[in-house]
Parts: C-alpha cells; sequence; structure tokens
C-alpha cells in the first residue's frame, strides 16, 4: 500500500513540476525564451552574403568568428564583426537578412551595404 502512495505523490509532483516549467517558458504569448535564465540573451539568426574586392560573392558565418563555444550574438556583436571584415579588406560590402530573437520577441533585421538595420 505504501509503494502506491509514494507513486501516486511521485506522479502528482512530477506533473506539478512539468506544468510548472510549461508555464514558466510559455507565459508571454508571442514572446521567446521567457526563462529568466535566458531573459537577457539576445540570438541572431543571420544569413549574409559578402562581395570579395574581385567582385565574387560568398557566403559569411559571421560564428566563425567568436569565442569557441559562444552562440549568443546581438547587432551590435554583429555589427563589430561585419565592421572587422570589411575594414581588413576580405569583403568589400556584406549583405543579408535574419530575425533576432530576445526577450522584446522576434525582430526582423537586414544588413545593407555592411551596415546592420533592425
Amino acid at each position: 500500500m505504501h509503494a502506491f502512495v509514494l507513486s501516486a505523490a511521485q506522479i502528482a509532483v512530477t506533473i506539478g513540476l512539468a506544468m510548472w516549467m510549461i508555464n514558466g517558458f510559455t507565459r508571454l504569448p508571442g514572446r521567446w525564451l521567457r526563462w529568466r535564465m535566458f531573459c537577457r540573451a539576445t540570438f541572431t539568426i543571420v544569413s549574409l552574403t559578402g562581395t570579395t574586392p574581385c567582385g565574387r560573392t560568398e557566403p559569411v558565418n559571421v560564428y566563425d568568428y567568436l569565442s569557441p563555444g559562444s552562440f549568443i550574438l546581438g547587432p551590435p556583436q554583429l555589427q563589430t564583426i561585419i565592421n572587422h571584415l570589411t575594414t581588413s579588406g576580405r569583403y568589400d560590402r556584406i549583405d543579408g537578412h535574419g530575425r533576432v530573437l530576445s526577450a522584446q520577441g522576434e525582430q526582423h533585421l537586414e544588413v545593407r551595404n555592411s551596415h546592420v538595420v533592425l
């Protein structure tokens, strides 16, 4: 009889914990990553194309220029990497589009002539 009571208590606690976690992640409709651990994080999903000095275009992976293990990239950091790539002479210009996910929700992002525009 005690095994059944213990099992029912464990199930009730597990269901309660799962409901609490679901509520914590989905508290505000239309918002991403509402868990407190992510409340100040900004994630950028972007597709970039760089034009080389000889006129060729090639895809640019900005994550190649971050520290190993880094994945949080906001618009100011993206602009810094783009500035580095253009001032170093690797690309004449960089263009692209993507999204920014943050506590404010999802925003459209464009890179026009090596400038990040929200």
